[in-house]
């Protein structure tokens, strides 16, 4: 793929796009198959939630770039200033070959979503599937392998060690989606290379619901992003900030959603499994933490946890502490922690005394209470007044901040993230710069003063 990529170094629009409308039909065309993939590898997951959540999201990224990617690569106009003469432009170039290591909570979309932005820009890619969702990897590596020529896109599968090993390859551009822990050891692996990385984690996301914001409106939002694949989102709400007071409002507020999303949940085919009895197991160890240290843990379902289906019934919890398990990792699961606050002040004090989230969400209709959050805290992203939407749109830049992330990926952020934006200056014949030539006379020394005030 390097030798390929170093051979073509202009990649014209024609090429981009018959590469983004070949992983189109890919995406489309098996889409039933990759419901019933990544359904297998949880254990159960709803095939509405896997079209809703994975197809078409990277269905809208691919069109997304196929109808504005021939207007991004174009060369941008720049004024050269005032003391060049010329003209200045920005020349969008391919990097050559770019990396991108998905991860198993979203494998479809996680590893389609990059390679939109990355085959917009002119770009050879390779894939590292996760190994904790095989049938998966297998099926996207199978159809991959169908529709595209080695050196153009490659997906692989592999362990932990494969991983690795793939992190250290030496791409010109490396994406990894995942878990901090992770981030850090591909991080460390690229660098050995030099390699740029753009890495997309998580954190603890909180849900703040503002005084006089009606709870039965924010409950439901925010169990519909805690619960869309069981909690297990980079962007789920991970815990709430509520006025203090409210707290068993809300939790009756959430019997009463639960038991409309899901009734009978036990068996209930719209519910996700967690993803590994790991997984399933960490949860229950939370819980157990959480309860042994005085939090009270509130069932919003009469269903109990059952691990040989691997269903954890969602959970909220009141009376949590700072020293907690659960308020120090990511949850990735249906458990809602609730953190009361008696006035906003302290809500965003909390917020801004740890790790920079992935995600916010706000829930007021105080105009002015809401431009005053969105100043005075820092995020990968927001969405107001309802959850998870923000990542949707492909005109808005996605990424973490601090420990949530660095760099940005959808649209056109993706297409400048995966090319190098060249800068181009041609001198006029007019230039005045070689007046400031030595040997320095009175000339020069006027103009350097001048310069420099």
């Amino acid at each position: 793929m390097h030798e390929a990529s170093r051979r073509e170094l202009e990649v014209p629009w024609s090429v981009r796009d018959d590469r983004l409308a070949r992983l189109l039909d890919l995406v489309r065309s098996h889409a039933d198959d990759f419901a019933r993939a990544i359904s297998a590898d949880f254990g159960q997951r709803p095939a509405q939630e896997t079209r809703m959540l994975e197809v078409f999201p990277a269905l809208e990224a691919i069109r997304h770039a196929r109808r504005h990617g021939a207007g991004w690569m174009k060369p941008r106009r720049r004024s050269p200033g005032r003391w060049f003469r010329g003209s200045a432009r920005v020349l969008p170039q391919p990097l050559g070959v770019v990396g991108v290591i998905a991860p198993w909570n979203y494998p479809l979309l996680l590893a389609v979503s990059p390679l939109a932005g990355a085959l917009a820009a002119g770009n050879r890619a390779m894939v590292k599937m996760s190994e904790h969702a095989p049938r998966t990897a297998r099926l996207l590596a199978e159809c991959v392998a169908r529709r595209f020529e080695p050196e153009e896109l490659w997906v692989t599968t592999g362990d932990a060690q494969t991983g690795a090993q793939f992190a250290g390859l030496g791409f010109d551009h490396l994406l990894f989606t995942g878990s901090g822990a992770v981030g850090r050891e591909v991080m460390r692996a690229a660098a050995a290379r030099l390699t740029p990385v753009t890495l997309e984690l998580g954190g603890k996301s909180p849900a703040i619901v503002a005084p006089g914001y009606p709870l039965g409106h924010a409950v439901e939002r925010i169990l519909a992003g805690k619960l869309m694949n069981a909690g297990q989102t980079c962007i789920a709400p991970d815990y709430v900030l509520l006025p203090a007071g409210q707290e068993a409002a809300f939790v009756e507020a959430a019997r009463r959603v639960v038991g409309r999303f899901y009734p009978a949940l036990a068996g209930n085919p719209d519910y996700c499994s967690i993803a590994s009895d790991h997984h399933f197991d960490r949860l229950l160890d939370l819980l157990d933490d959480a309860e042994r240290f005085g939090a009270r843990a509130h069932e919003l379902s009469p269903a109990a946890a059952d691990a040989q289906s691997r269903r954890l019934p969602p959970l909220v919890l009141t009376g949590v502490e700072d020293g907690m398990r659960v308020m120090q990792e990511e949850i990735f699961g249906p458990v809602l922690p609730l953190v009361t606050y008696r006035d906003l002040g302290e809500a965003l004090a909390y917020v801004n005394a740890r790790p920079r989230p992935l995600a916010l969400y706000l829930f007021d209709r105080d105009r002015r209470r809401v431009q005053h959050v969105l100043r005075h805290t820092v995020a990968g992203g927001v969405t107001v007044n309802d959850t998870l939407l923000h990542a949707g749109p492909s005109e808005l830049p996605f990424g973490g901040v601090g420990a949530s992330g660095m760099g940005h990926y959808h649209g056109e952020a993706g297409f400048l993230t995966f090319s190098k934006s060249k800068p181009v200056l041609v001198a006029s014949r007019l230039s005045g710069v070689s007046l400031l030539n030595p040997p320095y006379g009175r000339l020069a020394r006027g103009l350097a003063r001048l310069l420099a005030r």
